[in-house]
């Protein structure tokens, strides 16, 4: 039970911190990007998070539909939108 408590409160925290992080675009506005720069920003950027995503997916053991779906919706969360 002590081991599942401290799961919980760790699966919490990390969810909290990457709420926290600045989505993809925001970041580049935030730095006042535009053009050839903005774009080379926002492509590394969603590298970036696409395997962030992938290795959580991996890490809760989704696979097929429900990996992909995961997937796809923590990239479009990190990403953010378009400004």
């Amino acid at each position: 039970m002590k081991s599942f408590l401290s799961f919980v409160l760790l699966a919490g925290l990390s969810s909290l911190s990457w709420a926290q992080e600045s989505s993809c675009n925001a970041a580049a506005a935030n730095k006042k990007l535009a053009g050839a720069a903005k774009n080379a920003f926002l492509k590394k950027c969603e590298k970036d998070a696409t395997a962030k995503c992938e290795a959580a997916a991996a890490e809760r053991k989704l696979a097929g539909a429900a990996k992909n779906s995961n997937i796809q919706k923590c990239v479009k969360e990190a990403v953010g939108e378009a400004s």
